[in-house]
């Protein structure tokens, strides 16, 4: 098995690509506001914690997309009898760019939208001893230049309950 940190964000992954669940929301998300948005595809859904700046210099990488990480791992032994007890803070920073700045700034919000209701959706026992209660927190960057003309982005953390011998 996989370390935990890398195990419980890769969780996360499988939750925002597994039938294509990021691109279908954004879709969804978009159709109803009757709004143009470019769609995030599964394969721009990476286990990364390379800022956005590095992230620029692989080619395989492109915008819009979603790095997750796991920035924190708190063993604080909330079930005594267990080696690890605690929680894990899993990060999904999302990459907006466009040529308009009035553009990438709304665009990042479809996209907290999509991942917000996918998390949503998720709240419960994730396996492996990962359990999402459904809280999470958003941070929301304003538009710089870089991508292609504006870049913007947003920061969704959410602790998840870990326990494991």
């Amino acid at each position: 098995m996989p370390p935990l940190t890398i195990l419980t964000a890769r969780t996360l992954v499988n939750l925002l690509t597994a039938n294509s669940a990021i691109e279908t929301e954004v879709a969804v998300i978009a159709n109803e506001a009757g709004a143009v948005v470019p769609i995030i595809p599964s394969s721009q859904v990476y286990l990364s914690s390379a800022p956005a700046a590095m992230a620029d210099l692989q080619q395989e990488l492109g915008y819009p997309r979603i790095t997750v990480y796991s920035s924190k791992l708190n063993n604080n032994q909330v079930e005594k009898f267990r080696t690890l007890s605690g929680t894990v803070t899993v990060t999904a920073d999302i990459n907006a760019t466009a040529d308009l700045v009035t553009d990438v700034d709304t665009y990042i919000h479809f996209y907290i939208e999509a991942v917000s209701n996918i998390l949503r959706e998720n709240r419960g026992d994730w396996g492996n001893g990962i359990f999402y209660s459904g809280a999470f927190e958003v941070a929301i960057q304003p538009p710089g230049t870089g991508g292609s003309g504006f870049l913007q982005l947003a920061r969704i953390s959410l602790e998840v309950g870990v326990s494991g011998n």
